[in-house]
């Protein structure tokens, strides 16, 4: 089971609070921190609600350098979603296990592509895919579908998990408010969870009110293991 907490733009740009989110991740069980490669100017105009917050929270590539030996020292692995080449490059810089391609992101084949010829494992969230069949991804190394909703945040009746065979989805990249879609997911087969992560619903930022909290993360950890436990059972 993999829990990857999305850290993404809910540091607000503060590396205090960006590395408190690490710790905190690290303490609850979670065994990724992910954060986001994300230029706001090269998808929305100023006039957008959260410009100015998102473009407030852009990661350079010194702060994720210090966030990723944080990640390091505090024994959590330091995962990133890059939005274009350059973020791929900057990802490979800092040594990251693997690459995240954002639901966003899926069908920018320059970015794809760049990210098989690092021959690591990829994950892709395929909130934005349209197609019944998955997308080709050229590379031998392993890639990982996350089923996903591209709402936020996504009502449960937005949900098709009737439809979502968690044989071939690797796991389930949740925007719902709360975690009984990711743990519905986790009992129906799903080995990957990734959900937005803050430290308070309350704060200022296009996420926060949609992320799960500490106690939240603590309690899909634990509720994995039980879930493992039951489903490994041999009766």
């Amino acid at each position: 089971m993999l829990i990857i907490a999305e850290i993404g733009l809910n540091h607000n740009g503060d590396m205090n609070m960006a590395k408190c989110l690490i710790e905190e991740a690290k303490d609850a069980g979670a065994d990724v921190a992910k954060f986001q490669f994300f230029d706001a100017s090269k998808y929305f105009s100023p006039d957008f609600e959260w410009f100015e917050a998102c473009m407030k929270a852009r990661l350079s590539l010194d702060q994720a350098s210090g966030l990723k030996k944080h990640c390091d020292n505090v024994g959590i692995e330091f995962l990133v979603s890059a939005f274009d080449v350059q973020g791929v490059e900057w990802a490979e810089k800092l040594g990251v296990k693997r690459h995240k391609i954002a639901s966003r992101c899926i069908k920018q084949k320059d970015l794809v592509d760049a990210m098989c010829k690092t021959g690591k494992d990829i994950i892709a969230s395929l909130g934005m895919w349209d197609k019944p069949e998955f997308p080709e991804i050229n590379t031998n190394a392993k890639v990982d579908f996350l089923y996903c909703v591209a709402k936020y945040p996504t009502m449960p009746e937005d949900l098709e998990f009737d439809k979502v065979d968690f044989r071939k989805y690797a796991g389930f990249s949740d925007h719902t408010i709360g975690i009984d879609a990711a743990c519905i997911a986790i009992a129906r087969g799903a080995r990957v969870i990734e959900k937005h992560f803050t430290l308070s619903k309350k704060l200022y930022g296009p996420d926060h009110s949609g992320s799960m909290e500490v106690h939240e993360l603590r309690q899909i950890v634990k509720r994995s293991k039980e879930y493992k436990k039951i489903l490994d059972s041999k009766g």
